[in-house]
């Protein structure tokens, strides 16, 4: 048996005649508990409504432009019979206080404690029973003067959007916070140089009865940012990009949340809501017309290199008017790397790390192998081939460099397929040894030098440049003392090698000479800190100058 029960709006604190922005539901629709009926805009704050009961709306009984009071009846349900055991009344009362406290933030500003040196701390006041809530804009950056209730940075919550105003006036020292941060109550947002404004205290109960909160300064009508940057946090979302600093579109909560399960960029869609807010029909209508839209011209890849990081476009120069030109096209091996590599450059936050390894009985037992193996016709041992046994050992040691980054998970694998760049008369490319571990450095030097006579010829095939998990880039062949190689992607760390070279060590006694051979290893700066990649470097160093480690 069906009931019809109204769903009114909750406790909302000391709020009324607040105005209806968004009517998220319509007749007909069915809800779940806790579905946005309709969106809420106080000048403190801007709310969604949520659902207190699972059923059929049979009757909306408001409208945009509307002005509703706690109580007000929102829509009417035609209930499922499961939620006719708990009173509509109760489930209000138990949402109340979430959207209550979700407007808590305006209502208490916590004072700015100073930070010494005349140094202002402005910190997120009482956000109620709210913590972690993500950062989804921020309005100030280091020199701005702001002025009390300016707003600094803008939250969300699943229940609200709210801005964050600055307790104090004075210039933005320094600014504690970036997209995509959490921030629970107390943490500091910025630091102020100037001097401190009187702003009340809220009670330590202010955050349990925002209702009675004591008055505090108005903060300025909410505006909800664009979504938060792709490289910050997602909930199960892939958010569209981050709009410049400062830029700000009006939506609710409800209705971003449906434009990041879309995938859809709110500062492309057109509003028609009042003030210039984004209603979830606007969304609805945006997509439909993407959809119908006639595909796109293709637009010219000349001056693109830059991307979406709003770069000045290349140069064009007509060069030929400063003297004799040859104009001599890319190899098509480097206008692929090229691209891998402009990619991998601009997306990944590499570091390098240098170390110098004591090869010289490395070498001497190189040699003397080599020597014996001439008459037998055997492999000839290269320093590639010690190498790659050694980082192999490494990546077994300290398994985040065999590891690659898939969104926001670490892949780490268990096999260890070493690629090594070669040479050709083309460019370069990069052969890949596969199973490495399993494998003794006889028969890698074999492969590494089979696969090198193939890259030279070009005939390579595409399995054979695949699957890498670690990549080697030898120099020594040709000199130079340190460089700062590429990662090459989706791989987490690459290894530089330079020409060995004597030089004289000190043993304790005297100087002796040894010779060494230059390391840099450059490494993804997400997946391994400094500390973990010169502990990787120290470690095969060591494996280097005495070799016996490497079947320990």
């Amino acid at each position: 048996m069906s009931q019809l029960i109204e769903v009114k709006v909750p406790d909302i604190g000391d709020f009324s005649e607040v105005p209806v922005i968004d009517v998220c539901v319509k007749v007909g629709d069915r809800i779940e508990v806790d579905d946005p009926i309709c969106t809420l805009e106080s000048d403190k704050a801007t709310m969604d409504v949520p659902a207190s009961v699972a059923g059929v709306v049979k009757e909306v009984r408001v409208k945009v432009g509307d002005r509703v009071s706690e109580g007000s009846v929102l829509v009417r349900v035609e209930a499922d019979a499961a939620a006719l055991d708990e009173p509509a009344a109760a489930v209000n009362a138990a949402a109340g206080p979430a959207l209550a406290s979700a407007a808590a933030p305006a209502q208490a500003s916590m004072p700015s404690v100073p930070a010494g040196a005349g140094l202002i701390e402005v910190r997120v006041p009482d956000i109620g029973d709210f913590s972690d809530v993500p950062v989804i804009d921020v309005f100030v950056r280091p020199g701005d003067r702001v002025q009390v209730d300016d707003p600094l940075v803008t939250l969300e919550s699943d229940k609200a959007t709210m801005d964050v105003p600055s307790s104090a006036a004075g210039v933005v020292k320094e600014v504690r916070v970036k997209l995509g941060d959490r921030v629970s109550q107390g943490s500091l947002i910025v630091l102020l140089e100037g001097a401190p404004a009187a702003v009340p205290v809220a009670p330590a109960s202010a955050g349990v009865d925002a209702g009675r909160a004591p008055a505090a300064p108005a903060v300025a009508p909410l505006a909800a940012a664009a979504a938060l940057a792709s490289t910050a946090p997602a909930e199960a979302q892939s958010l569209p990009p981050v709009p410049p600093l400062g830029s700000k579109v009006h939506a609710s909560p409800s209705v971003r949340a449906y434009a990041r399960e879309l995938g859809v960029d709110l500062r492309k869609v057109s509003p028609s809501g009042p003030n210039g807010r984004i209603l979830k029909a606007d969304v609805t209508a945006f997509v439909k017309g993407a959809l119908s839209a006639p595909p796109a011209a293709p637009v010219a890849a000349a001056p693109a290199l830059g991307g979406g990081l709003d770069l000045l476009p290349w140069p064009k120069v007509d060069f030929a008017k400063f003297g004799e030109i040859e104009v001599k096209p890319l190899s098509r091996i480097k206008k692929i790397s090229g691209q891998n590599l402009a990619r991998n450059w601009v997306m990944i936050p590499a570091v390098t790390y240098h170390e110098d390894a004591d090869i010289t009985d490395l070498e001497a037992f190189r040699v003397q192998l080599n020597k014996e193996n001439e008459k037998g016709g055997g492999a000839k041992l290269t320093m590639l081939a010690f190498l790659v046994k050694a980082c192999v050992k490494a990546l077994q040691k300290f398994p985040e460099f065999n590891a690659s980054l898939d969104g926001d998970n670490l892949v780490l694998k268990k096999y260890f397929n070493i690629g090594f760049a070669a040479d050709t008369p083309n460019g370069l490319v990069v052969p890949v040894i596969k199973n490495a571990d399993q494998k003794s450095v006889y028969e890698i030097a074999q492969e590494s030098g089979d696969l090198a006579k193939q890259a030279r010829e070009g005939k390579l095939k595409p399995a054979d440049m695949q699957g890498a998990c670690f990549t080697i880039s030898s120099l020594g062949g040709i000199g130079g003392t340190y460089f700062a190689p590429i990662v090459n992607a989706p791989e987490v760390a690459i290894l530089g090698v330079n020409k060995s070279a004597m030089k004289p060590v000190w043993d304790g006694k005297q100087f002796v000479p040894r010779l060494i051979l230059p390391l840099s290893l450059t490494a993804d700066h997400r997946v391994i800190d400094g500390a973990l990649a010169t502990r990787f470097n120290v470690y095969l160093a060591q494996l280097l100058a005495d070799f016996r480690r490497v079947v320990l």
